[in-house]
């Protein structure tokens, strides 16, 4: 439930250690079995191992340095904590990290004031961000990436005819090429979510990403897919989890207050002060379980859009 270099890099990097190394214990056998007797091919080729061995080494700490920049540092964990976001859990990813299971914050984001009010009211309730898409109204193109399966599509194509059923200010649009609004790719392989989104920009303009992990969805129906998928569009263009107050309610474990932030928690009239089963936006979702708009969840859209 809204990026890759720096670990590519890293994953190369190390991959040509052992190579180094080979070359380095190929270069003693030559000594042994050759018979090299002038002491200057001696040396010679003795610092060039060294150097190759050096370069090994070397390859190795960069490496380091490079795991290191997504660090979970107390930097990071008080930034998100003054977003207003749970602390518990943060995974660090490809350009920023994943807090509360599925919202994307870039590293540059950590430190980012955003403008807007901030208002809670009752238990659990619809909430939205602060920012949301303007320059109403907008159709959002998405583009499903042709590195996921061919069911992701019409998966997609059915958490789009939700929203579009609802005659929205904003409007969804399956694209196949340009540039979309928002991409729906695969995940990194180490991602531990469903999928993952963001916010709104400052300048209204949708998230643009969302990222899949087909190894943890695995075979769920298409509804289910189609669920998941309209929830992280809820992330994008504004909406954060209904369970809000207590994420405990539809992901089990002790409560867990996903706090105030300067992202986040304005009430929306109309919809309940008390916990809502079924809304798309609940934090958590179980196997095999469909999630279509509810009323609450129709009255929170109609309010905003």
């Amino acid at each position: 439930m809204a990026a890759n270099r720096d670990r590519m890099f890293t994953i190369k990097r190390e991959g040509n250690l052992p190579y180094f190394q080979s070359l380095f214990f190929n270069l003693i056998k030559n000594i042994k079995f050759h018979k090299i007797t002038h002491m200057q091919n001696n040396l010679r080729i003795s610092a060039l191992a060294a150097l190759l061995l050096l370069a090994g080494f070397s390859c190795k700490k960069s490496s380091s340095s490079a795991e290191e920049t997504f660090a979970v540092t107390p930097a990071v964990i008080n930034s998100i904590k003054e977003m207003g976001f749970t602390t518990s859990n943060i995974a660090s990813t490809e350009g920023g990290f994943i807090v509360e299971g599925d919202i994307f914050i870039p590293n540059s984001d950590l430190n980012r004031s955003m403008k807007g009010s901030i208002l809670r009211v009752g238990e659990s309730e619809q909430y939205r961000t602060t920012n949301l898409v303007t320059g109403l109204p907008r159709v959002i193109t998405v583009l499903v990436s042709t590195k996921l399966p061919v069911s992701y599509i019409s998966a997609t194509d059915e958490a789009i005819s939700r929203y579009n059923a609802q005659n929205l200010q904003v409007s969804f649009l399956r694209v196949t090429s340009g540039s979309p609004s928002i991409t729906i790719t695969p995940a990194p392989k180490s991602a531990q979510y469903l999928a993952s989104a963001g916010f709104p920009t400052a300048q209204g303009n949708p998230y643009n990403q969302v990222l899949v992990s087909t190894r943890q969805i695995g075979s769920q129906p298409q509804a289910t897919v189609a669920s998941i998928l309209a929830h992280e569009m809820g992330h994008c263009i504004g909406f954060r989890h209904t369970d809000y107050m207590d994420r405990s309610y539809s992901c089990g474990g002790a409560a867990s207050n996903e706090g105030a932030s300067t992202v986040g928690a304005i009430n929306i009239p109309g919809t309940p002060t008390g916990p809502d089963a079924n809304s798309w936006m609940l934090a958590c979702i179980g196997s095999g379980m469909d999630r279509p708009f509810n009323a609450n969840d129709k009255t929170a859209l109609n309010y905003l859009y």
